[in-house]
């Protein structure tokens, strides 16, 4: 066991709309790293070690944005881990203080994004998603729509055609998740639409409706994680959220078995989250708030599934008991804001979900659970515990608790 690891700062900028707003990625990274500075209440020279997180962009554009918060020649290493990659940041900065390397580091994600679905870079070589996206076409065959939307709708009608899941289903997991943007201040779009709405919207791809769907975002997020005596040092016990467990996961074979399901990363992602069960010593069942990447609805119904909080095939019951016990139960699922807020791939809301928490979103919460999984990405996750208010004061670090688990990969 290394030493352990503490948040004690986040910041976030606002998503927006590719293209409509007069900034670039340093801007991004800078504007978020400011916040997460003043949230910790440290100077950037307390900053000794940089992970930056983008998809988008050329080598080192992780250093063209931290050099806007300072030139302190510490060394910085850019991750690429499509929707993981913001989570790959903070695991990777978490590791180099728990192995004592550092005593404190700073995570950050951006991303500058186009109009439109995702598409490909570089087309004189193979796309890293060809295995994927064949063994796709040898079941399903290639539709006229984009390629993401297509393995995830996948994933929801081999639900439907397994377990009897209504497309109803998918339809009310994006009116919860529109629900919530419409307090979130940092959300791309902030309209609360009917599950009327969400059915009636146009189709992208097999239950997948346009409200089902995140749209592409210009945004970023940090995160700085130091050692406990880095924040006795500094008296940031208040503000501290210790980092209890972490695990990455990648493809495994039942990945590319003859299931979409599985294909999406459903087994990566219970991996993972088996992972930090063990490490944190919690289960799915003391779970109270659960920040969920919501990329596309059917993502987030089978990862209720693979996170434990029901059985194989009953994620679509499952929801439905969430939505009729929202007000009296404690259980919450929010969703990670993607389907409003914007998909930047490198993930920001790793940094969103600890400031949700931390913040005041979920104040009364004891046990917080987050995940974003996917295909063509890995894994990541975390637990702690910030403080709450008066009521945690009597506590060294606070009474709340927080899990959060970010990722599956391919």
């Amino acid at each position: 066991m290394g030493r352990k690891v503490f948040v004690v700062g986040v910041g976030m900028t606002k998503f927006e709309k590719p293209g409509s707003k007069d900034w670039d990625y340093p801007d991004m990274g800078a504007e978020a790293g400011k916040k997460a500075l003043e949230d910790a209440g440290i100077p950037y020279d307390s900053i000794q070690f940089g992970a930056v997180g983008y998809c988008y962009g050329d080598s080192t554009a992780g250093q063209a944005a931290i050099y806007n918060l300072g030139l302190s020649g510490i060394p910085v290493v850019n991750v690429n881990n499509n929707c993981s990659t913001g989570a790959s940041a903070l695991f990777l900065a978490k590791q180099y203080v728990e192995g004592g390397l550092v005593d404190c580091a700073m995570a950050m994600g951006f991303e500058k994004m186009e109009k439109g679905s995702l598409g490909m870079k570089f087309e004189d070589r193979i796309h890293p998603m060809t295995r994927h996206t064949m063994d796709m076409i040898d079941r399903r065959g290639f539709a006229d729509a984009p390629p993401a939307p297509q393995m995830f709708g996948n994933a929801g009608i081999e639900h439907m055609e397994k377990y009897g899941t209504p497309a109803e289903a998918f339809a009310r997991i994006g009116e919860k998740n529109h629900r919530h943007s419409v307090n979130n201040p940092y959300s791309q779009f902030r309209d609360e639409y009917s599950l009327q709405d969400i059915l009636d919207s146009p189709q992208v791809y097999g239950p997948l409706t346009k409200l089902q769907c995140c749209p592409t975002s210009d945004g970023g997020g940090a995160a700085i994680v130091c050692s406990e005596d880095f924040v006795k040092e500094h008296g940031l016990q208040a503000k501290a959220v210790e980092i209890l467990g972490m695990a990455m996961t990648t493809d495994m074979e039942s990945s590319f078995s003859g299931s979409d399901i599985k294909l999406v990363g459903q087994d990566m992602s219970a991996a993972a989250a088996q992972q930090v069960y063990e490490q944190s010593g919690k289960g799915p069942e003391d779970i109270d708030v659960i920040e969920l990447h919501d990329c596309f609805s059917a993502n987030e119904l089978i990862t209720y599934e693979a996170l434990g909080l029901c059985g194989e095939g009953k994620g679509g019951v499952h929801l439905l008991l969430l939505l009729r016990r929202r007000w009296r139960d404690r259980r919450r699922v929010l969703g990670a804001g993607i389907v409003r807020g914007g998909l930047p791939p490198e993930s920001v809301w790793s940094a969103a979900a600890l400031r949700a928490v931390g913040g005041g979103r979920a104040r009364e919460a004891s046990t917080c659970f987050c995940s974003a999984a996917g295909v063509g990405e890995t894994g990541c996750a975390c637990s702690g515990w910030p403080c709450g208010g008066a009521r945690c004061r009597r506590r060294r670090y606070g009474r709340r608790r927080l899990c959060v688990l970010a990722g599956a990969g391919g």
